[in-house]
Formats: C-alpha cells, sequence, structure tokens
C-alpha cells in the first residue's frame, strides 16, 4: 500500500506541495476530532461529580473541535480536487508533447484505442481518486492513530489496545492490496480492450453497414464488454474476503475495548468516567479507519493506472540530442538511406540530391517507398542506415521542431480538425492574424466557398472534415502550408483522389504553394510530372531511374511505361 501512496505523490509532479498541503490539512482535522474525546472526558468528569460550573470549557472545546473539522474537510477537499485535477492535465499535455517525438512506427505498433484509453478512461480514474484516495487513507489513519493518542492520555492500556487494532488492519489492508495486485491489471487491460473495440467499431462503421456485419461486430463488441465485467467481478471477488477481515478486525478490537474497559473498572483499575468513555470510544474509535481501508481497495488499480499512464515515456523519441538549428539553405541529399518495416526492406541504398528551389517528381509501382521517402525527410522515423541532409547537415543534428519549421506537407489524406475553418488554416502558425488567413485562403482558392459557409471563417468542420468536399479540404490544407510559410513543400498525392471539376483550382492553389521552395511531389498526373526539375523512378525500394522528362521518355523502362499508360487512360472514350 505505502508504495502505492509513494507513486500516487510521485505522479502528482508540480501538485506535490499542494498535496502535501492537503494532507496535513486532513492531520489537523485529525487533531481536531482527537479534542472531542478531550471535552468528552471533561463533560464525564463534571457529570459524576455533580459540578456543572466547568461545562463552558467542555462546550468551548466541543465548538473549536467542529468549526476545526468543518474547516479543515472544506480546504482538504478543495485542494486535492485541484490536484487530482491539474495533475492529470498536465500529465496529459506531457503525454500529447511527447508523441509529438515519437516514431511513427509506436502507432503502428500501438492502436489508437490503446492510446486514447491510457488518457481518458486510466487517466480519468487517477483524476477522480487518485488524490482523494491518497488524502483519505493516509488521514483516515492520522486520524484514528490521533484519536489513539487521545485515549493513551486517559488510559494508555486502552491506547495500547487502539494501536494495535490500527496495526492489525494494515496487515489486512496490505493483504487486500497484494490481492488485487494480481486481479487489477488484468480488468485495466479488459477496460482498454473494450475502448480500442468500441472505436474500431464506430471508425469503421460504413465497412460494417456495406457489408451487412452489424450483427457480427456487436457480437465482437458485446464479447468485450463480458470480458471487462468478467475481470471487474473477479477483482471483487479478490477484494471480498479481505474486507471481510477487515470488519472482523475492527468489530474484535472494538468488542475487547469494550470487555477491557469493563475488567479494568470491575477491578478497581478504572475510574467509572474512563470506563464510560472508552464504551463510547470503541463505537467510533475506528470509523474513519474503516473509510480509510474501504478506499484503499482502489489504491492498487490506481498504481497499475499510473503505471499504464508512466508507460508513455518508456518509448523511444528520436528528439534527442537535436539543437535549435537554421539550415543554410533549403537543399535535401540522400546518402545510402535504407529503411525496414520490422523485416520488409522498404529503401535500399538510396541516394539523390534535390537542389534547393528545385521540383523533383517521385513515381513508381504501388509500394515502392515513395511515401517512406517523403516520411523519412520529415523525419517521421529515423533511417536504418545512411544519413538524409538539410542544408548539409545531417537531420538528426536538428530539434524536431526546428526541422518541421522548414518543411510543409499537403498530404492524400487530408485531416481536419473539429475546430473552425480559421483555426484549421492557423495550426501551423497560430499566432497569424485574420488577415494573414483570409490572404493565404484566397491564395489557395478557398475564400469563396468558406465564405458561402454558414458562419465563414468561424464555421465548425465535422470530425476529420466530414462536413466538407475532398477539394475543399485539400485547399484549406494547402492554405495551412502557404500559411506556414516553409522553405520545403512534401506533397504526397495531393490531387490524386480530387473531382475533375475542383482540380483545376486545385492545381493554382498548388502553383501558388510551391511557388520559390523546394518541392518534393509523389504524382502520377503527367501534367505534374512533366514539368519537374528532376524525376526519380522508385522500385522495390530503389532509384532504377532518374533525369528530366525528356530525358526519361526517350529510354525504355518504367517511366516510358507509365507514361504511356497514363496517355492510354487519357484517350479511354465510351463507345
Amino acid at each position: 500500500m505505502f508504495g502505492v501512496l509513494k507513486k500516487i505523490f510521485g505522479f502528482a509532479g508540480s501538485k506535490k506541495k499542494l498535496l502535501t498541503k492537503a494532507m496535513v490539512i486532513s492531520f489537523c482535522g485529525a487533531v481536531f476530532s482527537a479534542m472531542q474525546f478531550g471535552a468528552l472526558m471533561l463533560a464525564l468528569d463534571q457529570v459524576l461529580s455533580g459540578q456543572q460550573a466547568g461545562m463552558l470549557p467542555v462546550i468551548a472545546i466541543l465548538l473549536i473541535s467542529v468549526l476545526g473539522r468543518i474547516l479543515c474537510f472544506y480546504y482538504s477537499v478543495n485542494e486535492e480536487t485541484e490536484v487530482g485535477y491539474f495533475m492529470v492535465a498536465e500529465k496529459r499535455i506531457h503525454i500529447g508533447d511527447r508523441l509529438r517525438y515519437i516514431p511513427m512506427g509506436y502507432f503502428n505498433d500501438n492502436s489508437l484505442g490503446n492510446i486514447t484509453a491510457v488518457v481518458t478512461t486510466t487517466l480519468s480514474e487517477v483524476e477522480n481518486s487518485a488524490s482523494r484516495c491518497l488524502v483519505m487513507v493516509v488521514g483516515g489513519f492520522l486520524n484514528t492513530f490521533a484519536l489513539c493518542l487521545a485515549l493513551t492520555v486517559a488510559d494508555w492500556r486502552m491506547g495500547l489496545i487502539g494501536i494495535c487494532g490500527i496495526l492489525v488492519y494494515l496487515w489486512a489492508t496490505e493483504m487486500s492490496q497484494k490481492a488485487t495486485s494480481k486481479t487489477g491489471p488484468g480488468r485495466q487491460t479488459a477496460q482498454i480492450n473494450l475502448v480500442e473495440a468500441v472505436l474500431e467499431y464506430i471508425q469503421g462503421m460504413s465497412v460494417v453497414k456495406s457489408y451487412g456485419l452489424e450483427k457480427d461486430n456487436d457480437q465482437m463488441a458485446a464479447r468485450t464488454i463480458e470480458e471487462s465485467c468478467k475481470k471487474t467481478l473477479s477483482l471483487e471477488a479478490s477484494i471480498t474476503p479481505w474486507m471481510a477481515v477487515r470488519q472482523l478486525v475492527i468489530r474484535g478490537f472494538s468488542v475487547i475495548m469494550v470487555v477491557c474497559s469493563l475488567v479494568f473498572y470491575s477491578g478497581g483499575t478504572m475510574l467509572l468516567s474512563r470506563c464510560l468513555l472508552m464504551l463510547i470510544a470503541s463505537f467510533i474509535l475506528y470509523q474513519e479507519l474503516e473509510s480509510a481501508g474501504n478506499m484503499s481497495d482502489t489504491l492498487q488499480m490506481l498504481g497499475a493506472s499510473i503505471d499504464k499512464a508512466n508507460s508513455i515515456d518508456d518509448t523511444p523519441v528520436m528528439d534527442i540530442d537535436g539543437k535549435e538549428l537554421a539550415p543554410k539553405d533549403a537543399g535535401i541529399t540522400f546518402e545510402n538511406v535504407t529503411f525496414s518495416y520490422g523485416d520488409r526492406r522498404i529503401l535500399d541504398g538510396v541516394s539523390f540530391a534535390i537542389p534547393e528551389k528545385t521540383t523533383t517528381a517521385v513515381v513508381g509501382p504501388s509500394g515502392g517507398g515513395k511515401t517512406t521517402l517523403c516520411n523519412l525527410t520529415a523525419r517521421f522515423w529515423d533511417v536504418e542506415s545512411g544519413t538524409i541532409r538539410l542544408g548539409g547537415r545531417d537531420i538528426t543534428d536538428y530539434k524536431l521542431d526546428s526541422l518541421m519549421k522548414n518543411i510543409s506537407m499537403v498530404f492524400q489524406d487530408v485531416y481536419l480538425f473539429q475546430d473552425t475553418i480559421e483555426n484549421n488554416i492557423k495550426f501551423g502558425k497560430p499566432d497569424a492574424s485574420h488577415a494573414q488567413v483570409v490572404e493565404a485562403a484566397k491564395a489557395a482558392c478557398c475564400h469563396e466557398f468558406i465564405m458561402e459557409l454558414p458562419n465563414g471563417y468561424d464555421t465548425v468542420v465535422g470530425e476529420a472534415g466530414g462536413s466538407l468536399s475532398g477539394g475543399e479540404k485539400q485547399r484549406i490544407s494547402i492554405a495551412r502550408a502557404m500559411l506556414k510559410d516553409a522553405p520545403i513543400i512534401i506533397l504526397d498525392e495531393a490531387t490524386a483522389s480530387v473531382d475533375p471539376e475542383n482540380e483545376a483550382e486545385l492545381q493554382a492553389a498548388i502553383d501558388a504553394l510551391t511557388h520559390d521552395k523546394t518541392i518534393i511531389m509523389i504524382a502520377h498526373r503527367l501534367k505534374t510530372v512533366r514539368s519537374a526539375d528532376q524525376i526519380l523512378v522508385l522500385s522495390g525500394g530503389q532509384i532504377v531511374q532518374r533525369g528530366t522528362h525528356a530525358e526519361l521518355i526517350r529510354q525504355e523502362g518504367l517511366y516510358a511505361d507509365f507514361i504511356g499508360e497514363r496517355k492510354e487512360a487519357i484517350g479511354w472514350k465510351l463507345a
């Protein structure tokens, strides 16, 4: 138990002092509570001696005790709530920041559901319970200990019995923690699997409906729900016997206190007033301890949740030794670059140079490594061997933030956040003014359709931009890249899935975006490829051809075949 308490305290981060303050206030509340025993002892002495004049001190002590406990409870609850919220908020921000520097392969190996479960379900448990649990458990034990000290002042024998009860209860609680440690992680894993299943079901709803698999997927979700219930019941089953043991300890020591009080009184070694005090104490001494013990059952689960949240810190990050650097130019060089996804080799000894302010088109069959080449340039992954240079320096010399200041990317599948259109355009430059946003939107040929939306630039797009067409999302993505104004532009098949009616506007937007920049583009359209300063033909992880359109079209090989197929496709007509 103490290990988990220490873990929670360490998780508090910058809020450790506030958490310590909450625990100190909770202990002060225990002291005020113990004062009630002093007041009760004085009252019994006064009543049994027939003296009524000394009741004013008793009333004063009771008032101080009650007011003190109320104030301590108020401030303790406020501060533990603040600790719970802010320490989890800090952790969520920390996880978000860290994910930016983790290789993209991490997201392939760890499902979205797993990450989502950590920042939602897992951290919500910590947020709602950790600080409150810590304060209540520690406060409950301290409160009971303070009451035992007050009993010791009245009769050391009864105080010793009370302390023995605390020690035995601590042992039972520790045994309960050990039982929970075996079943708690399984319950947490089941909850993560449940989040994953629900997310997968929702995200794949279009596929589920199109293939009529609603019933099958319902059964899959139901199985994960059933497994979560099973693990939760297993957890409760492991706790319940020890809850009974704790109850037996509390009730047993209460009975022992009653019996001993009567024996000591009948033996003439305890005054009647003290005997009555001990009889009353036997019923209320362990109330706070019982609450603390019940709350401690959640400690092991909280410890597992904290471990799960902290496990993201164990993932390797790429930005370790980088520095804030500005490249001398926007030229890019690949030197014998090799990269694999697991056992599958994607790039094999690739070397080429892209001079500053030139356009390089990358073409080739599907699976040849074109997108991987672009992603390595932006350092979404680190190369297996070889070197990628920007401005003559290895890209690993740059801090990831300083590297990405020089690169804008426009993907085939555009992702827009569930926010206003203006904020989506400002994503790469949050401090941009509205006038700058409008200027970028006009250059990207999207100002007109934005103004036709219900709230213009303040229109909130649906999740992933679902309320806009593909061409509209692409143009907003281009406006976003324009506003960032990076010297290097990477276009990953940015026009591949655009409707013909939007193609002209989109191409005009791309021309405006790429003016006077260093361009790497993956493209399949003849008109896009033809104007490139150099063309790289990538197949099987290697560059099999390179040169201009005029040079490559005269050579036998993949490029000539590629162009021939495109011309033939363009010439197709419906008879």
